[in-house]
């Protein structure tokens, strides 16, 4: 754990993904305080999540700060109200009353978001869709999801599973996803689905990061983030015509790819909209950091303290997650 000694009022924000659980101290001018991962164990998450929890409340204690609230965000279908997680692939749960859990453990204020759509609210307020009243969010990193944003603010649906971009399937009769479904969008486009692809033609058990700095020099690697980025314009293909999204960011882990991602993805874009303007695709200004940004956000606002989000400072001097 990283402590920053810094006097300030601070919450709780985690995020959970189907890989580690990423929890930090935030303060009310977006200062990261302290900071906390663990890797997303197969069974019992809830227990290794309080853990993390309770570490970090201990380090504000130890340092005489105030925890005055909480927030978790998750992936998944999320009934945000109830918070209940209807249905997680990447964590294997479905209907679990995750609000009721921390409620009946905690002592504090704490609320359940939507590990994406909290990303979204990170980057209107404070990332790259400032003052864009109509964007997406497409985070990629285990999976896929997307944060669908208008004017009136995020689109939710009916199940709380808008935005469930990585399984629409693009390939029929293609890869099985773990949702049980064949040819998802995100079995071709995430960072272990091109480290699963290239492992399948190449052999070697190479990351994504790894497989990109091999772009130019290994034909395999070309072959595979080829076919990733013709997957990911074909997805973003349909957003944009079913949605018209001034922008569409790309954030997680796969977009720190940077150029090799946006090039081709750009291109490939232009080439199946060929009778509109594509929306502008940029990166994410928050990168892996949005989902716990945009979770503290959502503890502050349990608290009625949203307006701190006003005051917040970026920059690099962050602890970094």
């Amino acid at each position: 754990m990283t402590v920053v000694n810094t006097l300030a009022d601070v919450v709780v924000a985690v995020d959970l993904g189907g890989t580690a659980i990423k929890g930090s101290l935030v303060s009310e001018t977006g200062e990261t305080v302290a900071t906390s991962t663990r890797s997303t164990p197969a069974t019992d998450i809830i227990d290794t999540l309080m853990e993390l929890i309770a570490e970090l409340i201990a380090a504000a204690t130890a340092h005489g700060r105030t925890v005055i609230a909480a927030a978790v965000v998750t992936p998944g279908m999320v009934d945000e109200s109830s918070g209940v997680v209807v249905y997680a692939s990447n964590l294997n749960w479905k209907n679990v009353p995750l609000l009721a859990e921390l409620q009946s453990r905690l002592s504090i204020p704490v609320t359940v978001g939507h590990d994406v759509r909290a990303a979204g609210l990170a980057e209107s307020r404070l990332g790259a869709a400032q003052d864009v009243d109509d964007f997406t969010l497409i985070p990629i990193g285990t999976g896929m999801a997307a944060a669908i944003v208008s004017a009136s603010g995020a689109v939710r649906g009916a199940l709380g599973a808008a935005g469930e971009i990585g399984h629409i399937p693009i390939v029929q009769g293609g890869e099985l996803c773990t949702c049980g479904q064949r040819g998802c969008l995100e079995v071709y486009v995430s960072g272990a689905g091109v480290a699963r692809r290239y492992a399948a033609r190449a052999g070697g058990n190479l990351s994504s990061r790894e497989i990109v700095a091999r772009l130019g020099s290994d034909a395999d690697a070309d072959s595979v983030w080829d076919e990733a980025a013709r997957a990911l314009a074909q997805g973003l293909a349909t957003v944009t015509l079913l949605l018209d999204p001034a922008v569409i960011v790309l954030g997680g882990g796969f977009s720190q790819a940077g150029a090799a991602l946006l090039h081709p993805v750009t291109r490939y874009l232009d080439e199946l909209l060929v009778w509109r303007d594509a929306p502008d695709v940029v990166l994410s200004r928050l990168g892996g950091d949005a989902g716990r940004v945009g979770a503290a956000l959502l503890a502050f606002a349990c608290v009625d303290r949203l307006e701190v989000a006003d005051t917040w400072v970026l920059d690099a001097e962050r602890v970094p997650l």
